[in-house]
């Protein structure tokens, strides 16, 4: 499946370990699930509160480990954010966060629910994808 979906991605906390303003160690598979979207053809957007040089630092970061972003807090390159004009909400089909409900999967289950089309439920602080919980059997023709 070849997608042309963009994904927002946060950076502390969901690709590295929070250690704001430093950079703490890489999440389990996060730049190994970075690089096969990106293989797929989902756009990858770095959606970060970092700014300045701590936003430089992890750009840079990520290009050291093979993953270059589509854009960077915008919604597409090169784009000029205008106060009176426009939302800072970007343009992006998923964000992926750790501030989440139910907190951050890991990068498995992330592949999993996005390319799977998984659904998901938070229960309590877990966050449950459509393969870990218990089927319902349907009780009628359509549910």
């Amino acid at each position: 499946m070849n997608s042309n979906k963009k994904l927002a991605i946060d950076f502390d906390g969901t690709v590295v370990d929070d250690a704001y303003p430093g950079i703490g160690k890489p999440k389990t598979f996060a730049f190994e699930t970075l690089k096969k979207l990106q293989s797929e053809g989902y756009r990858l957007i770095l959606w970060t509160y970092r700014h300045g040089k701590p936003l430089d630092e992890a750009v840079e970061f990520c290009k050291k480990n093979g993953v270059e972003f589509y854009a960077v807090n915008s919604s597409f390159e090169g784009e000029v954010f205008e106060n009176e004009m426009a939302s800072r909400k970007i343009d992006a089909d998923l964000f992926i966060d750790d501030r989440n409900l139910g907190g951050f999967p890991g990068w498995g289950e992330i592949y999993n629910i996005i390319t799977d089309r998984i659904e998901f439920r938070v229960e309590g602080t877990e966050v449950l994808a459509y393969s870990k919980m218990k089927k319902d059997k349907k009780k009628g023709l359509f549910w």
